[in-house]
């Protein structure tokens, strides 16, 4: 159960929810810092991020990997995931995909730093990989490498 007194906020979390139609319908939710005396990274990864080009209704592939440093609030894990696949029938360009992913991010939580990567798979014969970054990474903060590599699968 969560620890957070106003956890009755969450509209999504621990209920059925609906997935959003476009980017713009979605909720990004947050909930308190519990560690607001220390500087730590969050990592989140989704090596299966989908959207379709804005011209040919073809769909695009890309892992989104989003790293922050919270301030005073964290966004809660199945809003951003219904976030992310509220892209899945989005026509957009892979640069506007990631630089709207990060300004959504930096909206609902105002990090102390926020970095969006989309490394896109190869269409036509390039790849298109986009990284946006906001705030200043604190000294004592460091971040994982990137990489298309599934890490998950086990420890290389």
């Amino acid at each position: 159960m969560l620890n957070e007194p106003n956890a009755e906020h969450f509209t999504q979390l621990g209920k059925p929810a609906v997935i959003p139609t476009s980017p713009a319908e979605a909720v990004l939710e947050t909930f308190a810092n519990p560690h607001q005396d220390r500087d730590y990274v969050v990592r989140l990864s989704a090596p299966e991020f989908t959207s379709v080009c804005p011209i040919t209704g073809q769909p695009d592939f890309a892992v989104l990997i989003v790293d922050y440093v919270p301030n005073q609030r964290l966004v809660e894990s199945k809003s951003f995931k219904f976030f992310l696949m509220s892209y899945r029938n989005h026509g957009a360009f892979h640069e506007d995909c990631t630089v709207s992913i990060h300004k959504r991010l930096e909206q609902a939580m105002t990090p102390k730093y926020l970095r969006v990567v989309g490394l896109w798979y190869a269409r036509g014969g390039i790849t298109i990989d986009v990284t946006i970054e906001s705030g200043s990474l604190p000294v004592n903060c460091w971040l994982l490498p990137l990489g298309k590599s599934s890490y998950r699968g086990g420890r290389e």
